[in-house]
């Protein structure tokens, strides 16, 4: 506390005067942050003040660049793609250069040299000494080269394949993530249609209340008819209250899915889409979707992936061929260099692991077996995804339909009941019994909406197409 009192006494000139008024100062206006970045580059994002517009265009190019499926497949993609480079460097050649200078002192009496040993050849005493001090440097150039290496050539082929389908992960991760999104931007549209329909019919059912407590009070109506409507207009005020829960929560998992915070709030721009789909043939969806179904085609590159690591191990039992070899000077520090060179061709072959050749062999050719085998039965199942989903299409394109008919003639019942309900021909039973028919339609139509243009989405997901081609199949 004293330490604080200083600084406010220092901090202006003329005493202590201004401490007094420092509870009444404005407070700092808070910054608008829009990010938050957080250790190890992580950015994420703050709600904005206000509702976000939002289409189904944008959502879906939110989720494409923020969903966390794609971050994880794209951080998979650069995993893979370094692997491919680190393999690509064992063909390549290597080379290094090295330089280095040192200074030692030898006794050369602890080694047993003795000085006085060389007078019998003429030396005299002192010519060599016992301790001698050497300053030496030297730089050379290193280089390491594959000349004939099989297994290397197939296992970098292999990882170029690999780099390839983890590409086409990622691509079917773009097409589940629109079907994702997609099918939740919908389905948040079919909640505040729900509430849209509950909204009109509460205001409905407040006109019948209101009808009936006046005829009630004029003597003309019962109080049974007064306590119906009242319970129809709360029975309904239930319903809206269920479908203002149910919209919040839709745009939370759709915030989630796009990568927004959980309190953003969002104003769907859109509305539902309605349009019918023209048929398409059964075989041509079928060639198109062994051409774009990108989970297909990763599996079809992993199988080329597990053919050349094959070939790799068979080619094991080919001799290797490789250079390695350095030119350098070496010298005195202070005095004369001299030229060194080092050049070596080795090759190399195995002699005792056939047992472990041949297992690599059979792990290998099990693994392509493997594959071709889910490549095989994913073809199948792609023909009874298509095939499902067009009877998907068909059967919820008729249930609209039904769904509008029905609408419009639980609406025509309901105007009819209140008319006679209004003229005292009948009591207010027929007008609660039409307004629950009409309000199961709308209900209705707004699911059997949802359900045909899911069900196309899923269409054109199975084709292989939802990504690039989705506006096409909902009609927009």
């Amino acid at each position: 506390m004293k330490i604080l009192a200083t600084f406010v006494c220092l901090g202006v000139s003329g005493g202590c005067a201004w401490a007094q008024d420092a509870n009444n100062l404005p407070s700092a206006p808070t910054p608008n942050v829009a990010t938050i970045k957080l250790p190890g580059g992580v950015v994420v994002e703050q709600a904005t003040p206000g509702a976000l517009p939002l289409s189904l265009d944008d959502a879906i190019e939110r989720g494409m660049k923020r969903n966390l499926q794609m971050e994880l497949s794209r951080q998979n993609e650069r995993y893979v793609h370094g692997q491919v480079l680190t393999v690509k460097n064992n063909l390549l050649p290597s080379m290094t250069a090295k330089a280095q200078t040192g200074t030692q002192e030898i006794n050369l009496a602890a080694m047993g040299f003795k000085p006085g040993s060389l007078e019998a050849f003429g030396f005299p005493p002192g010519t060599i000494k016992e301790i001698v001090k050497v300053s030496t440097t030297s730089a050379q150039l290193n280089l390491n080269q594959q000349l004939f290496n099989v297994p290397a050539y197939y296992l970098y082929r292999a990882a170029q394949k690999a780099d390839t389908a983890a590409s086409l992960t990622t691509l079917n991760t773009r097409g589940t993530v629109a079907l994702q999104v997609g099918s939740q931007y919908l389905l948040t549209l079919a909640d505040a249609a729900q509430i849209e329909n509950a909204q009109a019919l509460v205001k409905s059912d407040e006109v019948a209340l209101q009808q009936a407590t006046a005829s009630h009070d004029a003597g003309v109506g019962t109080n049974l008819d007064m306590l119906r409507a009242r319970v129809q207009l709360q029975t309904q005020q239930q319903v809206l209250i269920n479908a203002e829960n149910t919209f919040a929560k839709d745009k939370i998992q759709l915030n989630r899915l796009i990568g927004l915070p959980a309190e953003q709030e969002l104003k769907l721009t859109d509305t539902a889409p309605y349009a019918e789909f023209a048929e398409l043939p059964l075989e041509q969806a079928k060639a198109l979707a062994f051409e774009r179904r990108k989970d297909l085609l990763s599996l079809q590159a992993q199988l080329e992936v597990a053919d050349r690591t094959r070939k790799a191990v068979k080619s094991e039992r080919l001799p290797a061929l490789a250079f390695d070899g350095y030119y350098g000077v070496l010298g005195e520090t202070q005095g004369l260099y001299h030229g060194v060179f080092s050049a070596a061709g080795k090759m190399t072959f195995p002699i005792f692991q056939e047992g472990q050749l041949r297992g690599e062999l059979q792990v290998a050719e099990a693994q392509k077996r493997a594959l071709q085998q889910q490549i095989d039965s994913l073809k199948v199942t792609i023909e009874q995804q298509i095939r499902a989903s067009m009877l998907d299409v068909q059967s919820s394109a008729e249930l609209v339909k039904v769904a509008q008919s029905n609408v419009g003639l639980a609406t025509e019942q309901l105007q009819q009941a209140s008319d006679r309900f209004a003229a005292g021909v009948d009591d207010n039973l027929p007008v609660v019994q039409a307004a629950a028919t009409l309000a199961d339609a709308q209900s209705r139509l707004v699911s059997t909406l949802y359900q045909y243009n899911q069900s196309k989405l899923m269409l054109a997901r199975n084709t292989g197409v939802v990504e690039t081609q989705y506006k096409v199949y909902l009609g927009r």
